[in-house]
Order: C-alpha cells, then structure tokens, then sequence
C-alpha cells in the first residue's frame, strides 16, 4: 500500500494564516523524514476551511524543501485558472525536481472563486473536459493551439514536455467520473466517502471503460493513545474549524445551499475514518474493502502542529507493516 499525508491547511481557533501554513509546511518535512510516500495540498479560496489558494505554489515550495518524497496538489482547480499557464507551472516543476510532482486536478465547484476570476459558471458548468483537455495537449506536445473556448494562435510550449507528469483527477460526481474514464486517468476520492461509496465509484469508473487501477483515496486519519482519546480529541476540536469553513463555500449564483452540521459532519469522519492508535490505523487501512491501494491521509484535523507530527511520526514508524 501507498501512503501519503492530505494537508487542506485549515485556519484552526486561535490561528492565523501564517500559522496554518507554516503547520502544513512542516508537515511536508515531518512526512519525508517518517517515510511517507507522498504529501498533498489542497487549495481553497476565501474561505477558512483551508488557507492555501495556491496548490501548484504550495507544492514548488514543499518540492524546495524536500529531497525524496512526491508532492501532489489535492488540487489545482481547472475552473479558475488557464490550462496553459497550470501546464507551463507544472511541466517547470516536474523538471527541477525530477520527476517529483503528481499533479491532482479538479472540477471545483460553483463558488465565487468563478466570478472573481472572470471564467464565470458556464466554464465549471460545461468546460471541464475541455480544460482537461488542453491540459493534456500542454503536459505532452511541443506545440499548441487551441479554439473554442481558449483560442489563441499555436505557441510553443517552453519548458518542452518530456514525460508527461503524472495526473490524477479528482471526482465527486458521475459526470466527471466519466470524463475521467474516457481518458484513462486515475481518480482522487474524497474522504467524505466511505469504503463502501469509493468502491461504487470505482465501479463507475470501470463501467465508464476506465481501466486505470492506480485510484487515490483521501481519509481523515488521527492518531492517539488510544482510540477513544484520538476521538475525542476530534470531537473537541474539528466542529470548530469546520463551522466557519464550510460557510466559506459561497455561491456565484442564488442556488439554494444548506452548510454541512459541523457536529455531524465530524461525528461522520470520525466513524468512517482510521482514529484510535497508529495500529488502529493501519489495521483500518489495511481492511479496506473500497479496492484503493494508495491512500492520503489527512493528519491536520485538530490544527495543532504537535499533534499532526504525532500522526505522522507514529503512522510512520509503522508503515512498513503495512
């Protein structure tokens, strides 16, 4: 089994941005030195349910700082940003470092982020595959040219791909599963998914004519003495960040949307996910049912940066029994 560590950078109580993004920094550092495979961003905008509005930032910082481990981006939204520029980004990083770069790519969601940026709901509406698309061309063709609704004259592409770097898509919803499948590219499940709802997704996929196995999952993962202490450590501190996060999720058009409960939504996490002691975790990770052989693990759900070492450290020291 593949493991990595899932870092959304959350702006916990008492917190400000520096201090959420120097916990998911280290955390990076604390991974490659536990033995960790990989370490993922997520990226978010206006909001702080995650702090970081900048995957494909974070990560060239993360890559600078590291000497072993891959780093993903979980991910770079394709609504809200060119497909050029994103390749240019990518194709430069995946060079320096090489070859240590996943790149994690995502539909997004019907935000805000669509009108401050000027690609407006049509493009998360209808032009995903399109986007995914010319990202594709970008990540492994010298030249480009495009039309519809990127038109421009054909450019060179400067870094010139070599090897295309790998590239995983993030799905939540049966029509991007599809455009996933179509191209042959691995999906991101979210952790809100239990084993049960990966694999139903995985079935999906594979009924859609997607023959990729190398699929990543997401989870919460929390570790402590005990099971019962890693849960209520949760349950004292998550509600907390995830009230004020999620209401961060702000419409660009007047669709009725009704927040998570916080409480709930952690009680959920905490009942599907590996909390309880770094056996605990593991031995949860290893009865998985969802068919996933690379799971990323999401150290950062009480927001202080001992505790994230904690998991990591103690996960790690482990990991070779998985």
């Amino acid at each position: 089994m593949r493991l990595g560590v899932f870092l959304l950078a959350g702006r916990f109580p008492g917190q400000d941005d520096r201090d959420a993004l120097r916990r998911a920094s280290d955390a990076v550092v604390w991974a490659e030195r536990a033995g960790f495979d990989d370490a993922w961003i997520a990226e978010h905008h206006f909001m702080s349910y995650g702090v970081c509005p900048s995957a494909i930032t974070f990560a060239a910082h993360a890559l600078g700082r590291t000497e072993r481990i891959t780093v993903g981006t979980a991910v770079s939204v394709l609504s809200t940003t060119h497909p050029v520029m994103l390749a240019e980004q990518v194709t430069m990083l995946d060079q320096m470092s090489g070859g240590r770069l996943h790149l994690g790519v995502g539909r997004g969601g019907p935000w805000r982020d669509l009108e401050v940026f000027g690609t407006g709901l049509d493009r998360w509406q209808n032009g995903f595959a399109e986007s995914l698309d010319l990202l594709i061309e970008c990540l492994t063709e010298p030249q480009v040219k495009s039309t519809g609704r990127f038109e421009f004259r054909e450019v060179p592409m400067v870094p010139r791909p070599v090897t295309r770097p790998r590239l995983t898509v993030a799905c939540t919803s049966p029509g991007t599963v599809e455009i996933a499948a179509r191209r042959n590219l691995p999906m991101l499940l979210g952790m809100d998914l239990d084993d049960a709802g990966k694999a139903a997704m995985i079935s999906s996929y594979e009924q859609a004519g997607g023959q990729s196995t190398e699929h990543i999952g997401a989870v919460l993962a929390h570790v402590g003495d005990s099971r019962a202490q890693a849960a209520d450590e949760l349950r004292a501190v998550l509600p907390q960040w995830l009230e004020p996060g999620l209401k961060g999720y702000v419409a660009v058009d007047d669709r009725p949307r009704k927040p998570r409960d916080p409480v709930e939504y952690a009680e959920h996490l905490i009942g599907i996910s590996p909390v309880g002691t770094a056996e605990d975790c593991l031995d949860h990770l290893r009865r998985t049912t969802s068919g996933i052989g690379h799971y990323i693990l999401m150290v950062d759900g009480c927001g202080d940066p001992q505790v994230t070492r904690r998991t990591i450290e103690r996960i790690g020291y482990l990991t070779g029994v998985v």
